[in-house]
């Protein structure tokens, strides 16, 4: 069975099907922020996406992310760090991009189980 939540005029943000939770790309709100502003951002809201399919960080398998700019890639990784535990790491691949939109620096991607 698939269930779907969280509808957009074009997607649904989080779709799960046999237990595993697929999370469509998430970018912040506020472009002025600086690449540790805007992936805190991100983040906090992959923890609502999660939780509203009935799973957590924790439960992360995969996470694609997409950057504009991979020199600012360490302090996305200092960030990343403080919100999950070492034991909590999924697998990832972070990607340089030309262009997300505006001033938007970063889009994450993430699966998880629930």
């Amino acid at each position: 069975m698939v269930q779907r939540f969280l509808q957009t005029p074009i997607m649904h943000r989080v779709v799960e099907h046999n237990g595993i939770v697929h999370v469509g790309g998430t970018t912040c709100d506020d472009e002025s922020l600086d690449m540790a502003g805007q992936t805190r951002e991100i983040l906090a809201k992959l923890d609502r996406y999660l939780a509203e399919a009935g799973t957590d960080k924790t439960k992360l398998l995969s996470a694609s992310i997409f950057v504009t700019d991979l020199g600012k890639k360490p302090e996305m990784d200092a960030v990343w760090k403080e919100w999950l535990s070492p034991e909590s790491l999924p697998t990832r691949a972070t990607v340089g991009v030309a262009d997300l939109g505006g001033d938007t620096m970063i889009e994450i991607v993430v699966s998880a189980y629930r």
